[in-house]
């Protein structure tokens, strides 16, 4: 009990200096949110903005294939009369000259239909679509892929009709091979849709309805986790700063002497740096919710139990750094170069998922990006607790590790 109140007094006194530090509150609570606002509103003027995507197609037929109606269809005449996130379709001649574009970065790839496109569909062996992209164009890549599988799934869909079509009329025929009329009369029109060119309107009819527009996501519901992230990453390794002058002015030998164990020390600087990062993230949500707008997502839960591993990971990272920097100016300049390299790389001030593949590969070296792809799950792609746990034991696991070498390295004395 002695050792839980000696750490629960070095906690309070941390709080304490905390709240009447107002350079520290300034920094900690008020200054994080210029950023988001700032960001904010840039995001959101390039949110609103139609950037369209161009998807390039090209066939390898001939002047007289099936592709060069669907390529001629597709194809864009007007951009003016696109509708708003609608794709600009260009369709390409050459193959060989729009494979190279891809090679030379010059485009970011294109829908291609091979030859014996046509044949393979009308003699019924199948046939295939090709995507070809740029690894890290992830946009254009999802958008051909998709446009590549509409082709299909109406091709496919036109087949099953015209097989069913052919089955069920074989077999009346069957029925009644006598009636040559019936049989005659029918003919044509069994050919006609064997060719694919129906001679009356399609057996199958669809309509498409619009229900709504998409909106553009808030800016808030990104930019203000990976500032949440980033400030509060800061603000914890700014303290190793602090522990290191206690270090140094024999604070902690003086808290020895006077029968305050190791253990307590570390626990009442580990259990005060985290309580002021819990307060930060509870400005960092009450403000995003009354303020920006932001939407916590389907499983505020999550998104709250992900912010406070957050914060444990980032009150171990503090200790860590303590207990490896000798200097107040090595530690101060370590939270700081530290601070600012992790947290562009993990997606702090854009989201990881429009960034290259090489960026994507090298945030998961480092815990902001396991923490804003957690964050983004969960507030952006409505996942649910199980989906966002392995972004979740991550930022843990972070935490243990810098966790661990504190406790085998932390030391009280200035030598």
């Amino acid at each position: 009990m002695r050792s839980l109140e000696h750490a629960w007094l070095i906690a309070a006194k941390d709080l304490k200096r905390f709240s009447r530090d107002r350079t520290a509150l300034f920094f900690n609570l008020l200054f994080p949110f210029l950023f988001v606002a700032l960001f904010g509103t840039i995001m959101s003027g390039m949110a609103s903005q139609d950037q369209r995507l161009q998807l390039h197609i090209v066939t390898q037929e001939d002047s007289d294939g099936f592709s060069h109606h669907i390529a001629r269809a597709m194809e864009t005449e007007d951009e003016a009369e696109l509708e708003p996130g609608e794709p600009i379709v260009i369709w390409d001649e050459n193959y060989e000259e729009a494979l190279q574009a891809v090679t030379d970065g010059k485009s970011n790839g294109f829908l291609a239909f091979p030859e014996g496109f046509t044949e393979g569909i009308s003699r019924g062996y199948g046939t295939s679509i090709e995507v070809v992209t740029d690894p890290d164009a992830t946009y254009d890549r999802a958008a051909l892929t998709a446009v590549a599988e509409a082709i299909a799934a109406q091709i496919g869909l036109q087949q099953v009709v015209r097989n069913s079509v052919t089955a069920l009329t074989m077999e009346a025929w069957l029925e009644s091979p006598g009636d040559a009329a019936r049989i005659g009369g029918q003919l044509p029109s069994l050919l006609s849709l064997q060719a694919g060119v129906p001679m009356r309107p399609s057996l199958v009819e669809y309509e498409v309805e619009k229900v709504g527009d998409v909106e553009a996501e808030a800016p808030s519901n990104y930019v203000i986790p990976g500032y949440l992230v980033m400030f509060v990453f800061m603000a914890a390794a700014s303290s190793a700063e602090t522990i290191v002058r206690e270090r140094q002015n024999y604070t902690l030998e003086r808290l020895l002497a006077a029968s305050v164990r190791r253990e307590s020390i570390l626990a009442g600087i580990f259990a005060g740096t985290t309580a002021k990062g819990l307060i930060q993230i509870a400005a960092f949500w009450a403000v995003g919710l009354l303020f920006f707008d932001m939407d916590i997502g389907a499983h505020p839960g999550a998104v709250v139990l992900l912010s406070v591993i957050m914060v444990v990971m980032s009150s171990a990272f503090a200790l860590m750094l303590a207990t490896l920097a000798r200097t107040q100016r090595s530690a101060a300049s370590i939270a700081t170069v530290t601070s600012l390299v992790l947290a562009p790389l993990g997606g702090c001030w854009w989201p990881l998922f429009i960034t290259p593949r090489w960026m994507q590969f090298v945030a998961k070296f480092t815990p902001h990006g396991w923490a804003t792809t957690g964050f983004n799950k969960l507030m952006l792609f409505g996942a649910d607790f199980s989906s966002a746990a392995p972004e979740m034991l991550a930022v843990l696991g972070f935490g243990v590790v810098f966790g661990f070498i504190a406790v085998m390295r932390f030391r009280t004395s200035a030598v």
